[in-house]
């Protein structure tokens, strides 16, 4: 594939070049956009909308729960296997900044 392939894809204004230096992690992304865009919607489904700073909440408190309620310790792995609903972004969310390797499991890969 040619480096430039994606070049002409993006909307107009998108930088083509990345600063890999700006993230240190999934986690920083996630911190940032959830205090940039605290009060804007993050996820919606079925007539239900999370802002960022619900889903900043939502994912601490489970964290904190997988942290203080289970024996998982960091590294260690957690199968997440849900529908596409807002819980999902919470678990997933949670369980990486409680230092978890989230592993995505689905009925229908079998």
């Amino acid at each position: 594939m040619q480096a430039d392939f994606w070049n002409d894809k993006r909307p107009a204004g998108v930088d083509p070049d990345v600063d890999l230096q700006a993230w240190h992690s999934v986690m920083d992304v996630f911190d940032r956009c959830c205090k940039k865009f605290a009060d804007r919607p993050a996820f919606s489904n079925m007539g239900v909308t999370l802002t960022y700073a619900d889903l900043e909440r939502h994912s601490l408190a489970f964290a904190g729960y997988l942290q203080q309620h289970t024996g998982l310790l960091p590294g260690d792995r957690i199968a997440v296997q849900m529908p596409n609903l807002l819980q999902y972004p919470i678990a997933v969310f949670g369980a990486i900044r409680a230092g978890l390797i989230v592993v995505n499991t689905n009925p229908l890969y079998t």
